[in-house]
């Protein structure tokens, strides 16, 4: 295990300590509460609807508004925007979302407050062109990179605003990619390149992010930025935008983004979130701050200080090692079914649920219950009495294990500390709760309380059977579980969407467009299918026949991009 630490204590919910970024008057970070924002997605140069849209994103909460800037024409356009916005009272802090085109930052950074900028596409353009890159190239390469990147700061220095410096898995430059791989560790480095050219000119006015449409890759990116922040010294302590890139629409992507951004807000890790639906821009707003409302309960919720070594690498993504064991299942108590080890995560219910549903399971399609919670023989601990545990780990065979209903912690910590003190061979039973939600929970807190704290632990690996209490209804709860299997990348067992939130870049209708994919290719289970609004996050059609069988031969070949180019 690294030495490196991306938390204070993964067993104790504390808030990440950094420095305070102004965006216009809002401030980022220090003892600034964590902040929401969102993006317009109309024509940039449209600015009465840029207006519109900005001053309906303010009044359903939104405290920080994004504009695409793909053109100088539209980065002077920003001008207008922002002078209709104030002079109609709204004074949302907006910023300017570049990729490509530093000459259209040089623009935008004369009237926003805030500027964002993509390392892997500032000043480079892909070529997928596969190098060796000596030291002397790669320093040659960043010397390029600080004569476009110097005069943006410069500038923003001089007016006092500040700077994203946004990394995007989809969008790695070719030197990155060449040098450190389509890895959490590439995402880093490309974001300390440009973060070092900020400090050489003493500008500290920059919020980092890495956003990447898979929540483990996300997760895993984060914490090691984190990790080297706190390693290069107590003044990198920049604050972080936090989010999960082109996660779809409905259920599925509110789903993925909890799993993302909910679990590094639990580990104290986040100071702005944005929540990207291919929905109209208020919808995410309700969302973003449902997660931060959540994390607030947890931070309220942590029982005594705990300290303990992590069972896993939280910077690389790999299952905890357990026992295979067999336990009586739902569709054929005689023959069982196997728990643990590789065997698939499986999905529990309590009796008193199963009983609601038996009649119906041969047509509940996928959604099927599999173990019934009181026929497994499930050990239930707390994971801090030595005795209970000492006991378990003397049994030489393995035992299915969960937390006890009445600890007085948060998931995640109790978890943790159970996979950190049980023996590996044992499997364990994740919940979302402990005890059973009260039914005036409205079903957004509990889908966003489950997959938090589920999709948090099965992204550290944690976890062979899941079991949901806070939703009551049978059918509801199952969907849930399988959906949060699926987004965590656990349980693969239906087409899986990644679709952009859309923007000002977008030339057609990105929700239309992706219901219509969506019927078309529901029933091609696991294939991933990538609905993009334009080139930044991924690879594109229109490139060479050579270069897109390089890039789909070095990436994910079991994917489908669909690009409106």
């Amino acid at each position: 295990m690294r030495e490196l630490s991306y938390c204070e204590n993964p067993f104790v919910y504390r808030r990440r300590k950094t420095r305070q970024v102004k965006v216009g008057n809002v401030g980022i970070g220090g003892n600034n509460p964590i902040r929401v924002q969102s993006m317009i997605t109309c024509d940039t140069m449209d600015t009465d609807a840029s207006i519109q849209q900005t001053i309906e994103l303010a009044n359903v909460g939104c405290e920080i508004v994004r504009i695409t800037a793909p053109t100088v024409k539209d980065s002077r356009n920003l001008e207008h925007i922002v002078k209709g916005l104030r002079e109609r009272g709204c004074n949302v802090p907006i910023v300017a979302d570049i990729h490509f085109k530093p000459e259209a930052a040089m623009e935008a950074a004369k009237w926003v407050d805030k500027v964002r900028i993509n390392p892997g596409n500032y000043a480079d353009s892909k070529k997928f062109v596969i190098r060796e890159y000596t030291d002397e190239q790669y320093a040659a390469e960043l010397n390029r990179i600080r004569e476009r990147f110097s005069p943006l700061v410069d500038l923003c220095k001089q007016r006092g605003i500040a700077i994203r410096i946004g990394t995007n898995h989809g969008s790695l430059s070719d030197r990155i990619l060449n040098r450190y791989g389509d890895t959490p560790l590439g995402m880093v480095e490309s974001a300390l390149e440009f973060a070092r050219i900020a400090r050489d000119l003493d500008y500290h006015d920059f919020i980092f992010s890495m956003k990447a449409s898979n929540p483990k890759i996300m997760i895993a990116a984060y914490r090691l930025l984190v990790a080297r922040l706190n390693e290069l010294g107590p003044d990198w302590n920049y604050p972080l935008h936090l989010g999960v890139t082109e996660a779809g629409e409905g259920e599925d992507a509110r789903i993925k983004s909890a799993i993302g951004i909910g679990s590094l807000l639990a580990d104290g890790i986040g100071d702005t979130i944005r929540v990207s639906l291919t929905e109209d821009s208020p919808h995410e707003i309700p969302v973003a701050k449902a997660l931060v409302e959540n994390i607030k309960k947890t931070s309220d919720a942590q029982g005594p200080t705990l300290n303990a070594q992590l069972s896993f690498d939280p910077y690389s993504y790999q299952r905890r090692a357990s026992e295979t064991m067999t336990v009586a299942g739902t569709a054929d108590p005689g023959q069982g079914v196997r728990v643990g080890g590789q065997e698939l995560i499986r999905v529990i219910v309590r009796r008193a649920t199963f009983e609601k549903i038996a009649h119906k399971i041969d047509k509940m399609g996928d959604y099927k219950p599999e173990i019934i919670y009181e026929n497994a023989g499930i050990a239930d601990v707390d994971p801090r009495d030595d005795a209970a545990i000492a006991k378990l780990n003397t049994e030489q065979n393995p035992q299915l294990v969960t937390v006890r209903d009445d600890v007085d912690f948060a998931a995640i910590p109790a978890f943790r500390l159970l996979a950190t003190r049980l023996h590996p061979r044992h499997p364990i039973l994740l919940k979302d709760v402990f005890g059973c939600r009260s039914r005036t929970v409205d079903f957004l807190t509990t889908l966003l309380t489950a997959a938090t704290n589920i999709g948090s632990l099965l992204c550290d690996g944690i976890g062979d059977a899941i079991l949901m209490r806070g939703e009551e209804a049978p059918g509801q709860a199952l969907r849930l579980s399988y959906n949060t299997l699926q987004a965590a990348g656990s349980r693969i067992f239906k087409t899986d969407y990644v679709a952009c939130p859309s923007c000002g870049r977008t030339l057609f209708n990105l929700q239309t467009t992706t219901a219509k994919i969506k019927e078309a290719t529901l029933h091609l289970k696991g294939v991933k299918i990538a609905i993009m609004g334009c080139i930044v996050n991924g690879l594109c059609a229109r490139q060479p026949p050579s270069n897109r069988l390089h890039s789909a031969a070095r990436y994910k070949p079991e994917s489908v991009r669909v690009f409106d180019c």
